[in-house]
């Protein structure tokens, strides 16, 4: 038996290949045929998501339930939305995610915001999947929102855009969605991929060198090397978008160390809690010296709501602590006592500056 495939590691960890192939074969590299140009570049641009609500199924990956809660919230919607707009504005573009439903909300969110959308999964007919495909070849600006219907078995090379809007465990299908938007045209030898599920620090870059041998021999050793998602989302450091820096443009400083005031208070031997304190005195100066009056600095509070949620993460990192309720009373907890500071000490932060 003879087996082709551009990823030699089963997507179903209770399939390995090698419990049907005795030896793998390794063809050119990513990277080599980029460089002889049978493949495009990919350009890559990662968003940082929360996924520990993310559940893990039997076949090794997330399930659709989950994943589907997670990315039909607003939050996230606004995130895929905004990064289209970003980097992918009036390109071709091919949007992945894990749900039928995910993706119809996904249609209906784009369509909402006047772009040239549709929605593809497997109950279409197969006329229905001929028309749209026929129009998605056709139109320069169009968007194709689906579930995994075209993962394989599909190739648009005027595709310009892949949006993976999920999060998968399975090294096959992340090469498998980004391969879908390489393919080479005389006006086109890069690509752009945006991914929103953590993907590219789980894997690398696509195009990486990999040690595909050793993985068709112990598959499961490299799915345990894996970096969990609490390892990856432990490095994220929260970055203010650009339109939200403009509300606190009276600020030098708008980050706040979290762990460097941690470190600095337990050798001095000082509470845990005087972390929290610094950090709500510096969200309080923030508010206060980007606003006329007291009044405009609470509203002010409100769009630190991303940033709130990043310093009390990175806290209950620090004393190891991290139940969602106890996150939750702490968030609350947080924001009351900022909001309250403002109230009592506004003239007093407004007259230091």
């Amino acid at each position: 038996i003879l087996g082709v495939t551009a990823t030699p590691l089963s997507s179903n960890i209770n399939l390995p290949m090698t419990d049907n192939y005795d030896e793998l074969i390794v063809g050119e590299s990513i990277s080599e045929l980029i460089k002889n140009n049978f493949l495009a570049r990919a350009n890559l641009y990662t968003y940082n998501v929360g996924l520990t609500s993310l559940i893990v199924g039997a076949n090794g990956d997330y399930t659709v339930k989950s994943s589907e809660e997670l990315y039909t919230n607003n939050d996230m919607l606004s995130k895929l939305l905004l990064a289209y707009e970003e980097r992918c504005l009036n390109q071709k573009t091919l949007i992945f995610n894990n749900g039928i439903n995910t993706s119809l909300i996904v249609y209906d969110t784009f369509k909402k915001a006047g772009f040239n959308v549709r929605h593809l999964d497997n109950t279409a007919t197969k006329k229905q999947r001929s028309e749209t495909l026929k129009w998605f070849k056709e139109t320069p600006d169009a968007i194709l929102t689906s579930v995994s219907i075209l993962t394989t078995g599909f190739d648009e090379p005027t595709v310009k855009c892949i949006m993976i809007n999920r999060a998968t465990k399975s090294l096959t299908l992340y090469y498998q969605m980004i391969g879908r938007g390489s393919r080479l045209l005389k006006d086109k030898n890069t690509f752009e991929v945006i991914d929103l599920g953590n993907n590219f620090y789980r894997f690398g870059e696509w195009g990486s060198e990999i040690d595909w041998h050793k993985i068709f021999r112990n598959p499961m050793n490299y799915l345990d090397s894996i970096q969990s998602d609490e390892e990856i989302e432990g490095r994220f450091r929260y970055e203010m978008p650009d339109e939200l820096k403009e509300l606190f443009s009276n600020s030098e400083n708008i980050h706040f160390d979290v762990d460097k005031t941690y470190v600095e208070s337990i050798k001095k031997g000082k509470s845990s809690k005087t972390v929290l304190e610094k950090a709500i005195n510096h969200h309080s100066v923030m508010c206060v010296e980007n606003s006329e009056d007291e009044f405009d600095a609470l509203i002010l509070v409100k769009e630190l709501n991303d940033d709130i949620d990043y310093v009390i993460k990175r806290y209950s990192k620090c004393i190891s602590k991290s139940t969602d309720n106890f996150l939750d009373w702490l968030t609350q907890d947080y924001k009351k006592r900022l909001r309250t500071n403002i109230r009592l000490n506004f003239e007093e932060i407004k007259n230091k500056k």
